[in-house]
């Protein structure tokens, strides 16, 4: 058993080489999924080497086997096929390097790629990248739309006829990538994330024709789905025909059901839109001639009515009945003046003829004493008081001489 590792005491290459083969070696027998990337037969020789992908990931491995083991488990293999091996890894510490060496291939049939797909949508589902809340809108007149497609197909023709007629002045940015086979997902998602990067791309475009359910197979990646609902920028699908609905469909932002109706549904129509001005200018006018029109007869029929068409008609009324309030405020005014005059002419007769003066002018006098008291009868007197004695027109002094006649 090899001691451990130190600083002082390393490791040869060799050493770690053999270390890593070791455990390697324990692994033993494995079953591996994978996508078949590339096949290389060697004339003369039984062996056959194929190189296994990892879809989701940009991650390869070497597999070693017999003519007789590929022609039994999966007759006709081709790159792109997807197939699940059993074999045992191998590592040779002379170059470093690990591969399978692989007793048993099983191409996967459609039923079980379509279970898998399914298996996925679930799972996708689930996790809400399907849901209408996450999708966002598509801008009107885009700066620049991104194109991911295959290179010179049908698909980029549709595409950029349709959006260059609809609108000849729109900018594509157009990236040219496999749309099957084993490096169609990691080209798409590096281009997808070099579109989303770019600030001026405001919409982006995923688009191929139709093909089997085989050849669409990369558009219903695990990978590539969650690489497009990452995106910031809003993405358009158009794979495969109206009856196709890979799974990137329904995590995109807008699904269409061809490269033409997905242009469309991206660059508006120049004409449509001239049209739709022209029509709003048109209504915009005619509301405007209809507006002026009903203000202009308000206006007349205001200017019609007599107090803007003889204004002084209504000054004169008021003034009439100015005039009028001013005469009968006069009229009462003097008739409470008068009313005044004659109830204090009449009170004054009254005061007057209870006055003590009234008597006094008949002749009667008073007799008061000093303080003011009046004498009412000889008891109230003595000889001696002084006596005062109010007359009509003046007073006179007096004092008692004698009570005799009142005793």
């Amino acid at each position: 058993m090899q001691a451990a590792s130190t600083a002082e005491r390393p490791w040869p290459v060799r050493v770690v080489s053999q270390r890593i083969g070791e455990w390697i070696g324990r692994l033993g027998w494995v079953w591996v999924d994978g996508q078949v990337a590339q096949i290389s037969r060697r004339p003369g020789t039984s062996t056959v080497f194929l190189t296994l992908r990892d879809p989701a990931a940009e991650l390869s491995l070497t597999v070693t086997t017999s003519r007789d083991v590929v022609d039994t488990g999966a007759p006709g293999l081709a790159e792109g096929a997807r197939v699940v091996v059993h074999a045992r890894p191998t590592f040779y510490p002379a170059r470093g390097t690990l591969s399978l060496r692989a007793d048993e291939i099983r191409q996967v049939g459609l039923g079980e790629l379509l279970a898998r797909i399914e298996r996925l949508r679930r799972l996708l589902r689930a996790e809400g990248l399907f849901d209408p809340a996450r999708k966002r809108p598509l801008p009107f007149l885009p700066r620049v739309v991104g194109l991911i497609t295959g290179r010179a197909s049908a698909a980029e023709r549709d595409v950029l006829a349709t959006a260059r007629r609809r609108w000849p002045a729109v900018a594509c940015r157009v990236f040219h990538t496999p749309v099957q086979g084993p490096d169609a997902v990691p080209q798409i998602i590096a281009a997808l994330q070099r579109l989303d990067a770019d600030e001026r791309v405001d919409v982006i475009i995923l688009a191929r024709g139709g093909g089997s359910v085989e050849d669409l197979l990369p558009f219903s990646d695990e990978a590539l789905c969650r690489a497009v609902a990452a995106c910031r920028t809003p993405v358009v699908t158009a794979i495969g025909h109206e009856t196709d609905t890979p799974l990137v469909d329904l995590v995109a932002d807008v699904r269409a059901s061809t490269p033409t109706a997905a242009a469309e549904r991206v660059v508006p129509d120049f004409a449509e839109e001239v049209r739709t001005v022209a029509t709003a200018r048109d209504r915009l006018r005619r509301a405007l001639a209809g507006l002026l029109e009903r203000e202009q007869h308000r206006l007349d029929a205001w200017r019609s009515r007599p107090v803007l068409a003889r204004p002084e008609v209504m000054v004169d009324q008021r003034a009439a009945e100015v005039a009028a309030l001013r005469d009968r405020a006069t009229r009462y005014v003097r008739h409470r003046l008068d009313a005044a005059v004659d109830d204090l002419r009449h009170t004054l007769a009254r005061v007057r003829a209870l006055s003590p003066a009234a008597t006094l002018q008949r002749g009667y006098a008073i007799v008061q004493h000093p303080d003011g008291r009046v004498v009412r009868g000889p008891a109230d007197v003595a000889v001696g008081d002084r006596l005062r004695i109010r007359l009509a027109t003046g007073e006179l002094a007096a004092t008692v001489a004698d009570d005799a006649a009142g005793r």
